[in-house]
This record gives structure tokens, sequence and C-alpha cells, in this order.
């Protein structure tokens, strides 16, 4: 001891911390309390170091500040730009072409919007109801659809399939929306009649079947518009929890009207009509089927195997409008080319993220040699088989091509989505959600179709919503996924602090403030009626309890917030990234359940496979502890510095096992304080 290097003989020296913090009496004098010790930042070393980087003279010059009239110019060139173009189309097409760009342009600019303002806690309602609406691609089919009670061609063949799939995607999507939206009720939310919105869909379809038998033009187009109408409201209605369940309402209202509209311009035989009603009846019940079978965990695999279901129908209804009008104009051949290619990506894509989802593929990257050479020379090789497409008289040749853009649109679907990280994986529903819509609306200007047109745009600018995810529309758009740029994130951090369940709730019982974060292992063990019944007891010792939730915890956005509202806990509480981040330094305690890469602060470093990913920001508690089976990567597969962490305790167990027992000794010690 520094103290007591002679016998009977203190060496008091106040400049030491641990002798100063020992006395408080020295000759009589009362010592005030010292002021406490400055410890270690909390993440030292963890935090991006700036690259200090001279620049040339040829690159400083690129970050010379634009002058207000070279900005103001460079507008005025895009817009210039953008009209012209517009000009030469409407010289290069027809009238026809023009309106359904002018629909699709509006469409875009309203499906932006809406999509835009869908708060990120309704994510998944959001790509499951767009995933019921994207079954419209139904009406391609049902354009195609001939012969009998079974169909007589391989056009009209390809179409009863496409319609069979895409009643799997209308009952199934919806049901599974409606049982999301279930979840976020609380006891206290008034009761749900939104059954009664089977009163205008049954007055509006049998309005339209009874009004076609007297030949009033204009019928058609009619149910079309009060159709696209009600699936706009219906991505309008998951701005709110308190609205949601009536944007799914409408949704279906809006469906039902589309096919019954579009049953009247089929004008399809009594026999062609039987054949229509079994195919939706078989659809409907496997739809149906899956949808009430599935678990809240299991909804992001059911989202993204719906998502391969409308690119397989894309892409069987744009090769049967081919076959069966192999003579048509540019625009057709070029449009039903489109859509094959688009269907493909789709479904093959989806497949792969199901795949990553359910645990049959890896979720690891895959990282062939010169994969982006292939992506190109694929892409080149479509290029050339539309062009040949375009070109020859050959009917052969033609379907050939499009055999051709069929293979190779599976195989980029397949090599794009599979050579992303799991981390992406949630993004990647999302972007393939996207591209459903764009498949759709290929469709729509292929069949002259403004419902497709509409319903496609609106679904094809859903994919905005991975802004929230940082980003970008043009990630969206071209599938800018992000990848691996460092192959491992090698760095020893030194070992770890361990607890216990009767400390935590030692912990828990002081804390003045709560955060939980949970990611996918607490979704996995089915956890949340434990930290429901926490939080509940906590609440009821005065203790603010509040969930902080990452854009792309779970697998699929949203993911968690169903899961939460599903044990009861209210919405109103669970707030989002932006909201909660803030909060953090004033917080007691986080306890972190089952996630890993949502608040790994190696986002925050340069180089690291998730750099750049916007995380929660649990670091700046007072406590933090991580509930974690044991010390593996994340989906991700990066490690985490935050477990090594000076204020980072670790509980290692069964997220459920170690829940329960956290709510039991909690609610066990307030009992005996009463």
């Amino acid at each position: 001891m520094s103290i007591g290097t002679h016998q009977h003989h203190f060496n008091i020296d106040l400049k030491d911390e641990v002798v100063r913090g020992s006395i408080i009496l020295k000759q009589g004098e009362l010592l005030w309390p010292p002021p406490k010790p400055v410890g270690p930042p909390a993440f030292a070393g963890m935090t991006a170091k700036p690259i200090e980087q001279k620049l040339s003279v040829d690159d400083s010059k690129k970050f010379k500040e634009i002058s207000p009239f070279r900005q103001q110019l460079k507008e005025v060139m895009v817009a210039t730009a953008a009209m012209t173009s517009l000009i030469a189309l409407g010289k290069m097409t027809d009238a026809g072409f023009m309106l359904l760009s002018t629909i699709f342009a509006l469409s875009s600019v309203i499906g932006y919007r809406i999509v835009w303002n869908i708060i990120p806690a309704l994510h998944s309602p959001l790509m499951s109801v767009t995933n019921a609406i994207s079954g419209l691609v139904a009406v391609g089919g049902m354009c195609l659809m001939g012969g009998g009670i079974l169909p007589h061609t391989v056009p009209q063949f390809l179409a009863a399939i496409s319609v069979l799939i895409a009643n799997v995607n209308i009952f199934g999507g919806f049901i599974v929306t409606q049982r999301m939206l279930t979840m976020f009720r609380r006891p206290e939310d008034p009761p749900d009649y939104t059954y009664l919105f089977v009163i205008p869909a049954v007055v509006s379809a049998g309005g339209l079947i009874w009004a076609a038998t007297s030949g009033v033009s204009g019928l058609v187009q009619a149910g079309y518009l009060a159709s696209s109408l009600l699936c706009i409201a219906s991505l309008g209605g998951l701005a709110s929890q308190a609205t949601a369940k009536t944007g799914s309402a409408l949704g279906m209202v809006g469906v039902a009207l589309g096919v019954v509209s579009t049953l009247q311009l089929s004008g399809f035989s009594p026999a062609v009509f039987s054949q229509f009603a079994l195919i939706t009846g078989i659809g409907a019940a496997i739809g149906t089927t899956f949808a009430k079978r599935i678990t809240p965990t299991e909804l992001p695999e059911m989202v993204a195997l719906l998502h391969s279901f409308v690119g397989f129908a894309a892409v069987l209804t744009s090769a049967a409008a081919y076959i069966a009008h192999p003579a048509g104009t540019v625009l057709h051949l070029i449009t039903s080319y489109f859509g094959v290619l688009i269907g493909g990506i789709t479904a093959s894509g989806s497949l792969v993220a199901f795949g990553k989802l359910k645990g049959l593929l890896t979720s690891k990257p895959l990282n062939l040699p010169m994969k982006n050479m292939l992506n190109l020379g694929m892409i080149a090789a479509n290029t050339a088989s539309l062009g040949l497409f375009l070109t020859s008289p050959s009917y052969a040749v033609g379907l050939t091509c499009v055999a051709i853009n069929a293979a190779i649109s599976f195989i980029l679907g397949w090599h794009t989505t599979a050579s992303i990280g799991g981390g992406d994986v949630p993004v990647v529903i999302t972007v393939l959600n996207s591209y459903s819509g764009w498949a759709l609306a290929a469709e729509g200007f292929m069949l002259q179709n403004e419902l497709l047109t509409t319903v496609g745009a609106l679904i094809g600018f859903s994919g905005v919503s991975t802004l929230a995810m940082n980003r970008s529309i043009t990630n969206v758009l071209f599938g800018g996924y992000q990848t691996v740029t460092n192959s491992e994130v090698k760095k020893e951090f030194g070992s770890v602090t361990e607890t216990n369940i009767d400390q935590l709730v030692m912990d828990i019982l002081e804390a003045e403030s709560v955060i939980i974060t949970p990611g996918y292992g607490l979704a996995v063990a089915g956890a949340q009626y434990a930290i429901a019944d926490l939080c509940k007891s906590l609440q009821k010792k005065g203790i603010k309890v509040q969930f902080g939730i990452h854009p792309v915890a779970g697998r699929m956005p949203g993911q968690l917030n169903v899961l939460l509202g599903e044990a009861g806990i209210p919405y109103d509480i669970v707030l989002e990234m932006e909201e909660i981040n803030d909060s953090f330094p004033d917080t007691s305690l986080v306890i972190v359940i089952g996630a890993n890469d949502t608040v790994n602060p190696a986002a925050l470093e340069p180089n690291t496979p998730i750099s750049g990913m916007p995380v929660l920001e649990v670091w700046k508690a007072e406590q933090v502890v991580v509930l974690k089976r044991g010390m593996a990567s994340g989906y991700a597969d990066v490690p985490n510095p935050l477990f090594y962490n000076p204020n980072t305790q670790m509980l290692f167990g069964d997220a459920k096992d170690t829940c329960d027992k956290l709510a039991k000794g909690v609610a066990e010690s307030l009992n005996k304080n009463k």
C-alpha cells in the first residue's frame, strides 16, 4: 500500500485518487468529497479516425463551392432534357402509350409520397399488403385466358397458371396483413368494425355486374378507377396504427373491384368462367392455408415466398402475351420482354432470400471471382438478345430470345441476391417488393391496362422505405446492395464482463429508466411475452420503460414491432431508431436482447462489412447488459466491440429462459417490498 511504507506512519498523498477518496477528515479538517475520477472513454479506439489525405490541385477544384448561377443552370438543363425527352417519346409512340405514361408518372409520384409517410413500425404490413395488391397480376392472366373448362393452347395454359399463383398472393397476403395488424391492438382500443367494408364491396361489385347488362360503356374504366383509388388509399392507411386496418380493408375492396372489372372486360364464356372460378378457389385455399399456419417469426419467409409468386406470374403472363401475339408492335415486344426480365429477377431473387431467411442457404455473401463482370456480361447478353428479338421476323428466333431472357433473368436474380450479406436481407426483401411492382407496370404497358400500370407504379415506389435503412432510391432501382468491403474485422478487444440473473434484477430495480432493444434472437426464442410481463412490472414500480427498434431488426423491416404488438406491448412506448437514439445518454440501463448487428459500433468504422449502417447507440447509456446465447457474430458475421466495453455486461443463455427468469425475479422482488 502506498500509505503504509513505514510502521506507525502513513504517507498521506491527496493527489492519489484512492487515498483522496478514502479520507473524510484530516487533522480535524473536514474534506469535501473529491470530484468523480474521469474514466476511460466508452469506446476508446472505436470512433472512426478522420482520414488525413492531401488533395492535389485537380482534386481540390472538385470541392470548390458551385456558384448559384451554375447550380440554377444545372437544374434548368435537367428540366430541359426531361421535357425534350417526353416530346421525343410522344413523337415515337401513340396517344395510348402516352396516356399510360401519364398514369404511370402520376401514380409514381403518389406512391413515392404515400410510402414516404408510412412509419417504419408498419413496414412489415406494408410489405404484406403490397404483396396482396400485386396479386392483381392476375388481371394480366385473365386477359389471356381462354379455351373451356380447361385451357386449349400454351398461352391459355400459362395464363391460367399465372392466375392461380396470383390468387395465392391475394388471399395469403391480405390474411397475413390482417394477422399483423391485429397484433398491434391495445386493450383500450375500440372494437374493430372493418368487416363492414364488405358492404361497399358487394354493392359496388354488384352494381358493376348489373350495369353491364345494359351495355353501358366506360364501366370497366370506372371499375379500374375505383380499384386504383382504393389501392392508393390502402397504402395511405398504413401511415399510422389507428388507420392501418382500414387501409387493409380498402385494399381488399380495391382488388375485388379490379378482378370484377376485368371479368367484364374479358367476357368469359360459362366454361372459361368455370375454369377461372376453379383456379381462383385453388389459389385461395393454398394462400389461406399457408397464411394461417405460419408463426409471427416466419412472416419474413412468407413475404419473400409471396414475392417470388408475383415474379413467376409476371414471367408466365409476359411469355404468354408474346406467344399469343408474336407479330405485335415494337412497344408490345419490348414490354413483354421486360416483363419476363423483371419477373425472372424477382422470382429467383425472392427464392434466394427465402432460402437465406429459412436457413436453407448461408447468410454469408457469395463472392464469385469477377462477380461484377459476370453481371455485366449477363446484361450485355440480354441486351443483344433483345436486339435480335426486336429485329428478327422469325417466330422461332423470337421464342428462343424469350427463353434466353428468362434464363438470364433467373440467373441474374439468383446471383445478385446470393451476393449480398446477411445484414442486408431486410433491404433485399424491400427491393424485391419494388421489383414486383415494376414487373406489374411493364405488364400494364404490354396489355394497355390502366389498373396494372397504376398499381405497378405504386408498389414499385414502395422501395423508398429503404431510405430508413441507409439506402437511396438508386440502390432500390438498380440493386445497389451493400457488399463486404473487408472480409473480416480482426481486432482484439480484451475480455467480456459477465453478470447473472440476480444481479441484473437488482440493476433493473435500481434504474430510473430502462430501454430494451430487441433483435431477431428475441423473435426466434419467443421471448416477447416474458418481456411484456417485465415491462408491466417496471411500469407499476414507476420505472420509465421504452423499446428501441432498429429499421432492419429481425429479418424484415418492422418484424419486431409486430412481435411486441402480439405480446400486448403498447406501440406508443415502442420507438424507432431516430426517436430513441438521443435518449440513450440519459438512460440508466439498456437491455439488449438477441440483437447484434443493429447495436454494433463497428458500423461507425470505415472498411467494415456494415460501415455506414445506422445503429442504435446503446453504448452511450450508463449501463448496458447484452442477453445472448454466446459470443457468436450476428447475421452479418461481424464481431461486435460493444461486448467488450467497460460499461457492458454479458448474460449468456436462451433468450426466453433468461427473460422468464428476469420477469419472475423482478415480480417477486416487488411483491416482497410491498
